[in-house]
């Protein structure tokens, strides 16, 4: 099924709940945050993506997909000790927030690359994964995260000084 390994589908299942519990944490909380279901199960799935990841190698070996799953897994991690560890001082609720977000940046990435390289089956939109329309969709999304981090960090602020 579109050139995907067994290995391929799964990951491909886990990475798409991750993406709608990341959109629904975004849009019921306007954060991605481990404490509430939504966003565990957000942390868990994106863990998950990034572990069978790993393991598809469609494209040659070791390569950019694979680091930004280890970037993803640190940036998670930095993301739970300002959450859990309050890692940061003061400044740990806008590291988690944002970094939670960041990873959810980092699940867009290879999704537009897969979706537009693959889709439609037999005449996908792109043929080329370094063209200019994936690096134009990659500075999309980037501007979309700079905006998403700093409404996110705006509110956070506004709750401090209301608390």
């Amino acid at each position: 099924m579109l050139g995907l390994t067994n290995l391929g589908i799964i990951h491909t299942a886990i990475s798409l709940v991750a993406l709608f519990s990341g959109l629904i944490s975004l849009i019921r909380y306007q954060n991605i945050s481990s404490r509430n279901q939504t966003g565990k199960l957000y942390i868990f799935t994106t863990v998950l993506t990034c572990l069978t990841g790993f393991g598809i190698y469609q494209h040659g070996g070791f390569g950019a997909p694979h680091v930004l799953g280890i970037i993803t897994l640190v940036v998670l991690g930095i993301a739970a000790g300002a959450e859990r560890l309050s890692w940061f001082g003061s400044a740990a609720r806008y590291v988690a927030v944002i970094s939670y977000s960041a990873t959810f940046l980092f699940h867009w990435i290879p999704t537009i690359t897969e979706t537009s390289t693959r889709l439609p089956i037999g005449a996908p939109l792109i043929t080329n994964r370094d063209g200019p329309e994936l690096q134009t969709a990659s500075g999309i999304l980037f501007l979309l995260f700079i905006i998403g981090a700093t409404l996110q960090s705006l509110k956070l602020r506004a709750q401090t000084k209301a608390a």
